[in-house]
């Protein structure tokens, strides 16, 4: 194989075939990210929609509700204890490994929270059902810890692009199974036996460590002793990250990346809504086809990264997803028509699979095998705290001002600065200095693209 180097990063000069960008889906690590993806979702799942379905259901007021969407923040805070994951060794199970005697604790955490959570009863006292939720939220993140930190290490550098849509398959599959199964068990043997039988699901991702083991990548970080040790602990992940060429840049792209495809996820209903859509016709083209067509682009961006690499394929991916707003404006402007609302939905979210695919594996690769979890924790909470800002405060506002067609072509033109700026970094050769040691090559190649 002839192939070249640079920056830590290997780069293969054969184009690989198309079936040479399928095969990494069913080798062993790539799989094991589909168990691992089921259950990273189900938590979220059950102070999600779920419990929004069993709070209104035993009748409590609107504004109640929605407030425990606030348990969702927990998932944005995760960097703050992330560090303790990559530092703390566990005693006895520690003999297991660092990420499988973690992924082991955390799990049994998780499935603790869910059982507390299926115990309380809201109508009783909605504090306490707000505590028990925000415990779930602090179990879950803590598990996306460990399974983020678990899967990166797992994968060889030219599995990361599989690896992440197999991970995030299996999220999809398992947020909407522990949903369904919820309502499903619910209906018939209440909502405490639903919540206790969702629980299971954790156990894919205990298991997937059991069989597959300690990853022989993770990388132990020096031993620490002391509180002095303990604020390098907390502090190394950044110190190291900024150490590299280009680092400031490269946080800019993460927090600027996904500004206005975050504006325009969050307001599709409200479109929908004012273009008079039914029910029905949401659950078909919004729900349903848009489900599809997100586990269609999945597979096409894990072929992608495959076949392109890592630098062409994420570049792609941000121009699609850029695309994809501006097709709600054309939407916007054709009015009530389901072919138009097929075409932009299933754009979007083909789109949004490639994309998920594709930048998560750069971000991944972005991981010292030193600070796994820690790095990956702050990278992924930076990737979403502007959108999720920016959308909370200005979205609404926006749309009153200045119309659906005007809103979305506002959110196509906040994509381009994030496009931009990673085509510069490629110029620059600083998407090659500012990997990791998580998108090195070891035994296997990586194509940077």
């Amino acid at each position: 194989m002839n192939s070249a180097s640079g920056g830590g990063v290997t780069v293969q000069h054969e184009k690989p075939s198309l079936l040479d960008g399928i095969r990494p889906y069913f080798e062993a690590a790539p799989l094991s990210a589909l168990f691992l993806g089921m259950s990273s979702g189900f938590p979220y799942a059950m102070i999600g929609a779920t419990l929004t379905t069993r709070l209104a259901q035993d009748g409590i007021d609107k504004k109640s509700v929605t407030a425990f969407t606030l348990a969702f923040l927990v998932y944005n805070l995760k960097w703050l204890w992330a560090w303790i994951v990559d530092g703390v060794r566990l005693p006895l199970i520690g003999r297991l490994g660092q990420r499988v005697s973690w992924l082991l604790v955390a799990g049994i955490f998780v499935i603790a929270a869910v059982a507390n959570l299926a115990l309380v009863d809201p109508s009783a006292s909605l504090l306490a059902t707000a505590q028990a939720a925000i415990l779930v939220g602090v179990a879950g993140a803590t598990f996306d810890i460990v399974i983020d930190a678990y899967r990166i290490e797992l994968l060889e550098p030219r599995q990361l692009g599989p690896g992440a849509g197999m991970s995030q398959y299996g999220w999809r599959i398992g947020s909407v199974a522990a949903g369904a199964l919820a309502l499903v068990i619910a209906a018939r043997l209440g909502w405490e036996t639903a919540y206790l039988a969702c629980a299971a699901f954790a156990l894919p991702a205990m298991l997937t460590g059991l069989v597959m083991g300690e990853p022989k990548r993770h990388r132990e970080p020096i031993e620490r002793r002391g509180l002095a040790a303990v604020g390098r602990s907390i502090g190394g992940p950044l110190v190291e990250f900024f150490q590299r060429p280009g680092a400031a840049l490269v946080l800019l792209f993460i927090l600027l990346h996904k500004i206005g495809d975050t504006l325009a996820n969050l307001t599709f209903r409200l479109l929908f809504d004012d273009l008079g859509y039914s029910n029905d016709e949401i659950a078909i083209y919004d729900v349903a086809m848009g489900f599809w067509a997100y586990l269609i682009g999945i597979f096409i961006g894990g072929v992608l990264f495959a076949r392109l690499g890592l630098k062409r394929s994420v570049l792609i991916s941000l121009i699609l997803m850029a695309v994809s707003n501006f097709s709600f404006a054309a939407l916007a402007i054709a009015g009530h028509s389901n072919w138009g609302m097929a075409g932009a939905i299933g754009f979007e979210n083909i789109a949004s699979g490639i994309g998920g695919v594709t930048v998560v594996a750069y971000f991944s690769a972005l991981c010292d095998l030193r600070f796994t979890a820690a790095q990956y924790a702050l990278i992924s909470a930076a990737a979403s705290i502007v959108g999720r800002l920016i959308t909370g405060t200005t979205a609404g506002a926006l749309i009153e001002a200045m119309g659906y067609v005007n809103f979305y072509l506002l959110t196509t033109l906040l994509a381009l600065p994030g496009i931009l700026l990673f085509w510069l970094m490629m110029r620059a050769g600083l998407i090659d200095r500012s990997i990791g040691t998580a998108g090195v090559a070891g035994e296997g190649d990586v194509r940077a693209g």
